[in-house]
């Protein structure tokens, strides 16, 4: 007589072991259908845009504009920056465009999957790594012009730049996090892009991506407690000059960033069956 089979809903979280293993096997299963997925949102995403590719380099170009004109006409006044203001303000741009872009990715991801959430069973993990592939895709088309900035403003490149893209990925993984955390209320309240949209835009003066990090006053202290500025700033630090201003601030974010990314994908994988009955009926 075959052994009695007994389910019950007794949750994983008591077996954390059984957990990871299954959140293993489902991000490496998730490998192909995300690489599928990211190709297929790229290939929509430029053909159904005129200026097509375009619109990776054209924020920071402009950002970068406007602000060198605002500062040789003395309309705001910024200190003086390791490297050429031009190619500051473009190299902070991109660097906060790519954050910015990993923390509306897993929204974004959910929000447009609901369809599929609620009629086909697979991997979660996948949407979240195709959006993952989209924003190092999206940076690369930006490194090209990061580079012929840096070559036509003769900005000197220290050898720690093979360590930039270290403190870049903990830069998106902490954006990822983010993000994670408010897709499932993402995917049920339209708010919450809206409040991203808001937010974001405040955050980015809190953020020294148009100035150099300020050392006084209360403003400073604000810029200095913002996560994201240790993790900016270090990977602006590695590819240009070499010397890192705040190694205790990037390795305490870091840390907390690797140890919230791992909580918050436990929390997305337990809120999104609730989010998806919310959605199918």
């Amino acid at each position: 007589m075959p052994p009695e089979i007994v389910h019950t809903p007794e949750s994983l979280l008591r077996h954390p072991v059984q957990l990871f293993k299954q959140m293993w096997r489902d991000l490496l299963a998730s490998r192909e259908l995300a690489w599928r997925l990211m190709v297929r949102d790229l290939k929509a995403q430029y053909r159904q845009s005129f200026l097509g590719i375009a619109w990776a380099f054209l924020p920071p170009i402009f950002m970068a504009a406007g602000f060198t004109l605002a500062n040789d006409a003395k309309v705001i006044s910024v200190s003086v920056t390791d490297i050429p203001y031009p190619a500051y303000v473009m190299f902070s741009t991109a660097l906060w465009q790519t954050f910015v872009e990993a923390l509306n990715g897993p929204v974004q991801a959910v929000t447009l999957a609901k369809p599929m959430l609620a009629r086909v069973n697979f991997p979660r993990e996948a949407i979240i790594l195709a959006k993952l592939g989209e924003v190092f895709f999206n940076f690369a088309i930006k490194l090209i012009l990061i580079v012929a900035l840096f070559v036509w403003f003769r900005v000197p490149v220290s050898w720690t730049v093979i360590l930039a893209p270290v403190a870049l990925i903990h830069l998106i993984m902490l954006g990822t996090l983010i993000g994670m955390l408010l897709s499932p209320l993402g995917a049920l309240y339209q708010d919450v892009s809206k409040g991203i949209t808001m937010a974001t835009g405040f955050w980015l003066f809190l953020t020294p991506v148009i100035y150099p990090v300020p050392s006084q006053g209360t403003f400073g202290v604000l810029v200095k407690l913002n996560p994201v500025t240790p993790l900016l700033v270090t990977t602006r630090e590695l590819a240009t000059t070499g010397v890192i201003s705040q190694p205790l601030g990037f390795w305490i974010v870091s840390i907390m960033t690797i140890v919230g990314l791992v909580l918050t994908w436990i929390a997305f994988r337990l809120a999104l069956p609730y989010v998806i009955e919310r959605i199918s009926s």
